[in-house]
């Protein structure tokens, strides 16, 4: 038989789990609005019953109050973290992508076909006039125009390529930040968790951790149960918090966690003839790892990884997106020749054989085999073979033969530096085709023509690099020093138009123009670029940038309605409900006071019981 207080107890249990459902109750009204926040339920079951040995058998013992648990369902938080990354991925590109669609746009003042239609129509001006200093100055400084269009142009890019390579670094200080954090609060939670409480708000703040992680790199995450090996059954409460990042790397295992290090190339250590000082390439540490600890220790990121997602993907795409076309060929040979170690490479792309597509830096790091070093320069045979000067401070060892040899990386999308190497090539192109006519005519006064475009040869001095320089003593390497950073009008003719070449020949009259006129003539009919004439370098260019913005806004749109799709179902599951918390707040009033009520009614009968019953 039952204690005569046995209801009390029962009374009290129904109490107790009410008033807990009840501040839970509040919790959840408390933080409706708040981001991250996972609405909460008390876990309740029914206590073991009691058996009587009466003839109803069992008595019931009231209510269990188990947990206070979360309301939330990993299956949206892995989908709306796989779609975060993708987001991430395009928002990255699209934005960079609309700003160099305004370094190239024509605004019908300053932009590439304005200021080439200008040069041209001052061209036939001269041809009208040939003999005319005023209309040779106008034309000169016409074309001197254009050339500084393409300085503008290839600084803007280079400072946007700088922007991107910057923001590469918050992003990976926010990666190791992130992960230190996360290491931190997998401790705290596993202190309150092994006593049997559950910590519901530290697990909602990790979780909005890792959403904002998702977005910058794809991730993926795996809990699992920490087991007593002496006692197996045994509940400890602890788990075992995992999150890898870019396919492979594991970024936090519960306490520990890894570092993203970004660690600038050396100044002789660049991998494109195009790109700012000073690019990061990212190293993978412990987290222990601190500013002026040796980097030599660090493993390396796989920058060419299509795994990485997110915004650091998106990022790295802009900044070192070369659409695929990058050094590589096989080591056919390494020797000393007198005090220099000399390693031969064999290459069979296409486009490593026109020295218009080059974008080798005359001197920085080279891979051979599995280990890098540092060349010092490099030279080009005219059909498949190049030859590199290794720097003798990086030599550890004789470069290996026959195995792959690279510089830089393949990064299939059109990022800032093939947009770059696009303008090198029309430049090339074009100087080309324009100093042979030049050269090869004569001024009004009969002397022999000079090349009208060239390159400075640093942009601290004013020094120009020769016709000669250019063509019979570049070694096989054409037009490779000309680019949009250096492409100049030769100051000869801006100090002296008359220099220019206006005759075909010496036959020809001081005010004859047949020269200007095979000029205009290639101008207008020569396809020197992808096909086109020189004009339509423009349209050819904004076509790619165009597509590259439209695709990646077209991305950004649906990725951001997949977003929201998905946040608004798990919100739905997860979130608090207004609605929902009113009529629970009435429900769970009502309980608390059916079982205060409960004990009140008891403590009337054990009044009579007591007080009123017996002698």
């Amino acid at each position: 038989m039952t204690s005569q207080f046995f209801g009390l107890n029962i009374a009290a249990s129904g109490l107790r789990a009410s008033n807990a459902s009840l501040n839970t109750t509040a919790n959840n009204i408390a933080n409706a609005n708040t981001d991250g926040y996972s609405r909460q339920k008390v876990t309740q079951q029914a206590s073991n019953a009691l058996r009587v040995f009466a003839t109803y058998g069992c008595a019931g013992a009231g209510v269990d109050t188990l947990a206070i648990d979360r309301v939330r369902d990993s299956f949206y938080d892995v989908k709306f973290r796989n779609n975060e990354q993708l987001l991430g991925n395009v928002e990255q590109k699209n934005y960079y992508n609309q700003l160099v669609e305004q370094y190239l746009d024509d605004d019908g003042v300053s932009g590439f076909s304005t200021l080439f239609n200008k040069m041209e129509a001052s061209l036939e001006s001269v041809m009208t006039a040939a003999g005319t200093t005023e209309t040779k100055s106008t034309y000169v400084s016409q074309m001197k125009a254009v050339t500084e269009y393409f300085n503008n142009v290839y600084g803007s890019l280079q400072n946007e390529q700088a922007d991107v390579n910057a923001e590469i670094k918050l992003c990976a200080d926010r990666i190791s930040s992130i992960a230190q954090e996360v290491a931190s609060i997998n401790k705290q939670i596993n202190i309150i968790e092994m006593t049997g409480a559950k910590a519901n708000e530290l697990r909602d703040k990790r979780d909005t951790m890792v959403d904002e992680l998702s977005k910058m790199i794809s991730i993926e995450t795996k809990e699992t149960p920490v087991v007593d090996e002496n006692n197996p059954d045994r509940v400890t409460g602890a788990t075992r918090y995992q999150i890898w990042v870019a396919g492979s790397y594991e970024l936090v295992d519960t306490y520990e966690y890894r570092k993203m290090i970004c660690v600038a190339r050396d100044t002789d250590g660049s991998t494109g003839q195009n790109d700012v000082e000073g690019l990061y390439d990212i190293k993978w540490g412990y987290g222990s790892y601190k500013d002026g600890d040796n980097v030599n220790e660090l493993s390396d990121f796989a920058l060419d990884s299509q795994l990485i997602g997110g915004e650091l993907q998106g990022l790295l795409a802009m900044r070192d997106g070369n659409n695929g076309q990058y050094f590589h060929g096989k080591s056919a040979g390494a020797e000393w020749v007198g005090d220099k170690m000399v390693v031969t490479v064999n290459v069979e792309a296409d486009y490593l054989k026109d020295m218009t597509k080059a974008t080798l830096p005359e001197d920085g790091s080279i891979h051979i085999g599995a280990k890098d070093y540092k060349y010092d320069s490099w030279s080009y045979d005219g059909d498949s073979t190049y030859t590199f000067v290794i720097d003798k401070s990086t030599l550890s060892s004789m470069p290996d033969t026959g195995v792959t040899v690279k510089i830089g990386y393949a990064n299939s999308y059109q990022g800032i530096p093939y947009y770059m190497a696009q303008m090198n090539e029309w430049l090339r192109q074009f100087s080309d085709a324009t100093n042979q006519i030049m050269v090869s005519g004569y001024t009004s006064d009969s002397l022999e023509g000079i090349n009208l475009l060239t390159g400075m040869m640093d942009t601290n001095s004013l020094a120009q690099y020769s016709y000669e320089q250019l063509t019979t003593l570049s070694e096989n390497k054409g037009y490779y020093k000309i680019r949009g950073g250096n492409v100049s009008v030769n100051a000869v003719l801006l100090d002296n138009a008359d220099r220019l070449a206006t005759k075909a020949d010496l036959t020809e009259g001081e005010s004859e123009f047949l020269n200007l006129k095979n000029l205009k003539e290639m101008f207008d009919t020569k396809k020197i670029f992808r096909g086109a004439t020189s004009g339509e370098f423009l349209t050819k260019v904004l076509a790619d940038i165009a597509l590259n913005k439209n695709n990646s806004q077209t991305l950004e749109d649906t990725y951001k309605s997949l977003e929201n799709t998905i946040d608004n179902q798990r919100l739905s599951d997860s979130g608090v409900d207004e609605d929902e918390e009113a009529s629970n707040l009435v429900k769970y009033q009502n309980a608390y006071s059916l079982s205060s009520k409960m004990i009140q009614t008891l403590t009337e009968i054990y009044d009579r019981l007591i007080l009123q019953t017996g002698v």
